[in-house]
Order: C-alpha cells, then sequence, then structure tokens
C-alpha cells in the first residue's frame, strides 16, 4: 500500500512474496531482498542485536537487477517482536482531554475540574514520577496490508498513532544516560483500543483491563518501515493521523513526559529488552474519545510520523471485505 520510501537514505521492511514474507532493503522508491549474507546475520533479530548500517549502506547503494519498484511489492510488519511494551498516560495534553472527557473512574469532576487535575498531576509525573507501562501481545503486531476487522462486541474502537521504539542490543538495568546505545531504530504503531472494557465494570477497584481493550486481532498495526536511528531525532517528531482524509490527530514527540531513554531505561529495570522487540511511546491528543467518532466499517486511517513514512490501515466489520 506504501507507493513510496520514508525519508532516510534507507530503511528495512518485510514483504510477501507469494506465501513466504521476505526481508528487505529499502532505498527511496524501490526495494530489494537482503540475503543473510548481505544483512551479515541469519535473521532480523540478530542483526538488531549489534546493528551495522554501514554494511546496508553499502548494500543500498550498490547495483543489482535485484531492485523493484516499491510500489510493486505487498509490505507488511517490518518488525517480529518477542515483547511489546506500551508505555500509558505519556503525552501530557491526551491524558488532559481524555480525563477532561470521562475516560476515568471519577465521574464526580465536572470538565474543567477534571482538565485541570490531570494538567497537576502531569506535571507532578513528569517532575517526580516514573513511565507507566503495560504490555501487549506480539501476535497483535501485523502490517497495514491487513485490514482491521472490527470486533462486535463493542461500537468504540479508537486510534492511538504512536511513535514505536525498536530495541537493538538487549538492554536490562540500564541507565537513561546508557538507554539510547539499546535503540536500532523507530517505526509506526496505531495502537488500537476499545474504550468502553478499558475500565472493569464488575470490580472497579482492579482498574484497567489492557487484555481485553488492547489485544484483539490486528490491533497493533505496524510499519511500514524501520528506520535506523541514526536517521531520525525521535524527541521531536510530529505523529498524524487522518481519519478518511480528516487530520485527527497532529501533536509532536517533544509532548512526552518522559522522553526516549527514559523509556528504555525504565522499561528495561524489570525485564530485559530483546532485540527487535517494540516499546511503544504513548499517543498524542485527538483520539476518538477526544472527538466523540469512534472506529466504523469503512473507515480509513492514515497515520504519518516524520521520516518513517505513512501506514494505510482500512476498516471492515467482522465477515465484510477486504
Amino acid at each position: 500500500m506504501t507507493s513510496t520510501g520514508p525519508a532516510a537514505p534507507f530503511a528495512l521492511a518485510r514483504y510477501r512474496e507469494g506465501t513466504s514474507v521476505q526481508l528487505g532493503l529499502v532505498a527511496g522508491d524501490r526495494i530489494r531482498p537482503l540475503t543473510p549474507d548481505q544483512l551479515g546475520a541469519v535473521e532480523l533479530n540478530d542483526f538488531l542485536a549489534a546493528p551495522d548500517w554501514d554494511r546496508l549502506a553499502a548494500v543500498a547503494a550498490s547495483p543489482g537487477d535485484d531492485w523493484m519498484p516499491l510500489a510493486d511489492v505487498t509490505l507488511t510488519a517490518p518488525v517480529q517482536p518477542r515483547q511489546v511494551l506500551q508505555a500509558g498516560a505519556n503525552y501530557r495534553q491526551h491524558v488532559i482531554e481524555l480525563v477532561a472527557a470521562g475516560l476515568t473512574n471519577n465521574t464526580d469532576r465536572t470538565p474543567d475540574e477534571a482538565r485541570a487535575f490531570a494538567a497537576t498531576m502531569m506535571d507532578d509525573r513528569a517532575a517526580n514520577g516514573e513511565p507507566y507501562f503495560f504490555i501487549g501481545l506480539p501476535a497483535c503486531v501485523v502490517g497495514d496490508d491487513v485490514p482491521l476487522v472490527l470486533p462486535a462486541y463493542s461500537d468504540v474502537h479508537d486510534w492511538e498513532l504512536e511513535l514505536a521504539i525498536v530495541i537493538g542490543a538487549e538492554a536490562f538495568q540500564v541507565s537513561r544516560d546508557d538507554a539510547m546505545a539499546h535503540v536500532a531504530g523507530y517505526t509506526i504503531v496505531n495502537d488500537i483500543t476499545t474504550r468502553d472494557l478499558v475500565f472493569r465494570k464488575d470490580m472497579k477497584e482492579i482498574g484497567t483491563d489492557w487484555y481485553r481493550s488492547k489485544n484483539a486481532p490486528g490491533f497493533l498495526p505496524t510499519g511500514p518501515f524501520l528506520v535506523p536511528a541514526p536517521f531520525v531525532d525521535g524527541g521531536a517528531v510530529t505523529v498524524t493521523l487522518e481519519l478518511n482524509g480528516q487530520v485527527m490527530q497532529n501533536g509532536s514527540t517533544d509532548d512526552l513526559l518522559f522522553d526516549i531513554a527514559a523509556l528504555v531505561s525504565g522499561a528495561s529495570q524489570t525485564m530485559p529488552l530483546l532485540p527487535g522487540d517494540i516499546l511503544l511511546t504513548g499517543s498524542p491528543a485527538g483520539n476518538g474519545q477526544h472527538w466523540k467518532r469512534f472506529l466504523r466499517d469503512g473507515d480509513v486511517m492514515t497515520g504519518s510520523i516524520t521520516g518513517l513514512g505513512a501506514q494505510v490501515v482500512r476498516c471492515v466489520a467482522p465477515g465484510g471485505a477486504a
């Protein structure tokens, strides 16, 4: 679905070749298959453990009759993570909007009171708090070649476009100063959320239910490119989501409460982050909860992040045509 590559000199992608998936190297509007000899590793995650971008730069610059127009291939998710970690409540303005919209266990505040409460809470978190993480299922990671089937059990499926960190060298209990050495690259993820399942209704004291609200099949459309970290300033990119051509989200990662180094360091304190894992950084303001408009059969979401290209996700009802 993507005819042009990212702005970087080259990037990694995976594309469909019959019934299999092939790792490829993208340069401009062309793509070529990457052999293990060219990659210098048997598989993508092995390469990401110690990425040699100079090696791939040489492959990108070399001629060959195996280059293909990018528009002629079907791209799929560019990563194969063993773990998916997600940062919650990490954009100041986004959290203020969600609380003001009533997405909270406390319904006694007026919208203005809720907004003021959320603003104070976010400022305190930024100064004194720590990142908030939950986990997703790697099986939910798909490319935008897969239609998003909207589960029939709810009418409030929402979008959350996010910058995703792709882990390189294994990171375990790393400091913030050392964290960026464990970032191999970045990609785009749309973290689909079923809003009415976020909070348990049968036992509110339990709190959030991220398993049911975020882990239906295809709920993590990812890619289409893995762009090397040296080509991206993850702290200053624009995250934009259009729904049927209308801009719904348009924020910058400079609004992150906890930056990329803080997220990698924080997530690594509990469990080692493995090569190829993805760590979502949070979503800016402008979700469906804010607009009171949720995903419907036939909707088309176009998500783009500066330097990372764009993904196009088509929504269908259960049993609907792709």
